[in-house]
């Protein structure tokens, strides 16, 4: 397995790793709206100064993850709004877009995507990483909170379905 940082060609293979685990749980597909920066990785990711990286195996994509910085958001502990959103207080970046197919899953690679961006945040000096998840998603919950993150609170995604999702905090 290798994870690396995502580069346009690459746009077709996460695509399919992400829709692949949408298809499965009848989750809607918005190509123009949600989903639109799957389609623009440069533009959406490492033109903004954040990370989207890949996890390959035998040549296949099999797995995605990102990581968003931004200004540390106010507050201590808990979650507030901000700009119309729920967040997690005191994060200063974001775990986003972390899927892997489910063929390549239980060999370790979520938690080495996780850990990319963990790595990532680290080096950019991040203190607490933010982390939304669909409520369905229970392994996902588990491994992030077998790794230390911590439920802060609830809210409905900004997807088009307005998935209800669980908000964990990380800190770096």
């Amino acid at each position: 397995m290798i994870i690396r940082r995502a580069t346009r060609a690459d746009e077709p293979g996460i695509q399919n790793v992400i829709r692949t685990c949408y298809e499965l749980l009848d989750w809607g597909w918005f190509p123009d709206d949600y989903h639109k920066d799957l389609y623009e990785i440069d533009f959406h990711y490492h033109e903004k100064g954040n990370e989207f990286y890949v996890a390959e195996q035998n040549g296949e994509i099999v797995g995605t993850a990102a990581v968003d910085f931004f200004p540390k958001i106010p507050g201590e502990v808990g979650t507030v709004q901000v700009d119309g959103f729920v967040r997690i207080c005191g994060s200063d970046c974001s775990l986003e877009r972390l899927y892997v197919l489910p063929s390549a899953r239980r060999q370790g690679i979520g938690i080495a995507l996780w850990q990319k961006t963990i790595d990532r945040a680290k080096a950019k000096g991040c203190m607490r990483m933010e982390i939304w998840s669909d409520k369905l998603l229970h392994e996902a919950h588990a491994m992030y909170e077998n790794k230390g993150a911590t439920r802060m609170g609830d809210r409905l995604c900004h997807d088009p379905s307005q998935s209800p999702e669980w908000g964990m905090a990380f800190d770096i």
